[in-house]
C-alpha cells in the first residue's frame, strides 16, 4: 500500500468538492462549453 506516501493527505479533510487547488484537477470547469456542445446542450443553461 505504500503508507509512507500521503498522495490523499490533501483529501483527507473537508471532503473533496469545491476546492480551488491547482492538485485537485476534477474540480476545473474549463471544458464545460466544449461538453455542452458535444452533448448537444450547446444553447441550454443551466438549472
Amino acid at each position: 500500500l505504500n503508507l509512507h506516501r500521503p498522495i490523499y493527505q490533501k483529501t483527507a479533510a473537508y471532503g473533496h468538492f469545491g476546492r480551488e487547488d491547482a492538485d485537485f484537477t476534477w474540480e476545473r470547469t474549463d471544458k464545460v462549453d466544449a461538453l455542452r456542445e458535444t452533448a448537444g446542450l450547446a444553447g441550454a443553461s443551466a438549472l
